[in-house]
């Protein structure tokens, strides 16, 4: 019995959809479908009771997903205790698309200060999974922006940044100082994969549905503009090719730059990363 699929396990139970914890652990549903098969022909009973419009736990899977959970907990203790006794201690962030952001910077350099001998691993992810491989245990920690899924989720919110569209510069509305989401409502926009966190996706097209080339990352939307005259989002204050420009949306809500870990790790060398990046931040 695996903890990765044990952390499948829970993303069902928790979910009690295979599609949607698919999404929520970046994944397609099939291998997912397929692990939790397997699991269950291991422990010779089944986990879930199946149904056109979801699944429920059966009594044998409510126990699990107990057992499971605390089971992942231990798991996450053992490995900072002993990798604390080999004096190699780690800790996985995920970075979402861009690591040019001025407070991750900062937040590097006072985090080697304060933790010199901590091995410190980074995951740079694209713009598909904005939790960075979190629900999957790929990272201990994620560096991101908000809104999307939350479920199971612990999110701090670092700072808030107006967002603007990223239009060419030679565009008649990149001339204007601020514009309105319905000035925009004939243009085609960037897309994220099928299977893209709908929250999230929701959020980067505006709140409603859109029409455009699919995308993956920072450079990937920007080329899209550049080349398609496509209409991106972005946060203001981040540096573009003097061939694009971005506009103020006076009717778009911030965006949240975020630090996300899953809800009741208790490894105290993430307690200390969201305290020295919620300073880091607030320069």
């Amino acid at each position: 019995m695996e903890l990765r699929t044990l952390r499948y396990f829970i993303a069902v139970a928790e979910e009690l959809h295979f599609g949607r914890a698919a999404n929520r652990l970046h994944m397609s549903q099939p291998p997912l479908s397929r692990a939790i098969k397997q699991l269950e022909a291991d422990i010779g009973a089944l986990l879930f009771a199946r149904s056109p419009t979801g699944v429920t736990l059966t009594s044998v899977g409510t126990v699990l997903l107990d057992e499971a959970r605390a089971l992942l907990d231990h798991a996450d203790r053992v490995r900072v205790r002993v990798g604390a006794a080999a004096g190699v201690a780690t800790i996985t962030v995920g970075i979402l698309g861009d690591g040019t952001d001025p407070g991750v910077t900062r937040l590097a350099a006072a985090y080697r200060r304060n933790h010199p001998a901590i091995d410190i691993r980074i995951r740079d992810t694209d713009l598909t999974d904005p939790t960075c491989g979190l629900r999957a245990g790929l990272v201990d920690i994620a560096l991101t922006r908000a809104p999307f899924h939350e479920t199971a989720l612990t999110v701090r919110t670092l700072r808030t940044d107006p967002v603007g569209a990223v239009l060419r510069a030679d565009d008649p509305l990149a001339r204007r100082n601020r514009l309105l989401l319905a000035e925009l409502s004939d243009r085609r926009w960037f897309q994220f994969p099928q299977g893209t966190d709908p929250i999230w996706q929701a959020y980067w097209n505006g709140g409603k549905p859109r029409e455009g080339p699919v995308v993956r990352a920072v450079q990937e939307c920007l080329q899209a503009v550049l080349w398609n005259g496509t209409i991106g989002l972005a946060p203001l204050g981040h540096d573009l090719p003097a061939e694009l420009a971005v506009v103020p949306l006076i009717d778009m809500a911030p965006s949240r730059a975020v630090a996300v870990w899953n809800e009741g790790d208790t490894n105290p060398l993430i307690r200390s990363f969201v305290q020295i990046a919620t300073a880091a931040y607030r320069h």
